[in-house]
């Protein structure tokens, strides 16, 4: 998925490649101290994440089982963070969860919000998804941010439920239906297309 940011740089959402190692583990390491309040993280585990060949073989496996939907955030060709719908569930939920992370120097520039935007309407536009969530911590402002400027509704806030940078945390919860963006919804023809209005 590509678009052109109406800055004229060109936003790109792909998978990772093995390309990608140096400069993904140099941007892990430099924003490592930046995303740890806002990373979920598993209890009672202090090994780190995992490294990035294992981590290429569980987002692959788990996107050929259509579990999760991972994507990497590239701006003209240069990897800046990550985007993905995890806890893919079908039947008669077809819903996920997105969830992002972005270089520190990336910030403020709307690059989040382009991706979200993108993210959301690839998985209900074209994947068959009817709902995507987004779960925020209640004192992350840029995240809060982002979805404001896309207009996702709120639903509520969800106690503890995230492990977050060594606790259980509440979250404030929002969601997209696929009625939103169609004609009637508060953004026909999707999100991205919403911004783009916006944008000319």
């Amino acid at each position: 998925m590509s678009q052109e940011l109406p800055d004229g740089r060109q936003l790109t959402l792909r998978g990772l490649s093995r390309a990608d190692r140096a400069g993904w583990e140099d941007l892990r390491r430099r924003n490592a101290a930046w995303l740890r309040p806002w990373e979920s993280t598993a209890p009672q585990d202090r090994s780190g994440g995992l490294p990035f060949h294992q981590m290429r073989r569980v987002n692959d496996r788990a996107a050929r089982d259509g579990l999760t939907l991972p994507f990497v955030i590239d701006v003209d060709g240069r990897v800046l963070g990550q985007m993905q719908l995890f806890d893919v569930l079908w039947g008669a939920r077809r819903s996920g969860w997105a969830g992002y992370w972005l270089d520190r120097g990336a910030t403020g520039r709307g690059v989040a919000t382009w991706a979200l935007a993108a993210l959301v309407d690839h998985a209900l536009l074209e994947v068959g998804l009817h709902r995507v969530e987004v779960a925020i911590r209640p004192e992350n402002a840029a995240s809060l941010a982002v979805v404001a400027r896309l207009g996702i509704p709120e639903e509520g806030r969800q106690r503890g439920l995230m492990h977050v940078d060594g606790g259980w945390a509440d979250h404030r919860s929002f969601a997209v239906l696929a009625e939103d963006l169609r004609p009637g919804g508060y953004a026909p023809g999707g999100l991205v297309a919403s911004l783009h209005g916006r944008a000319g």
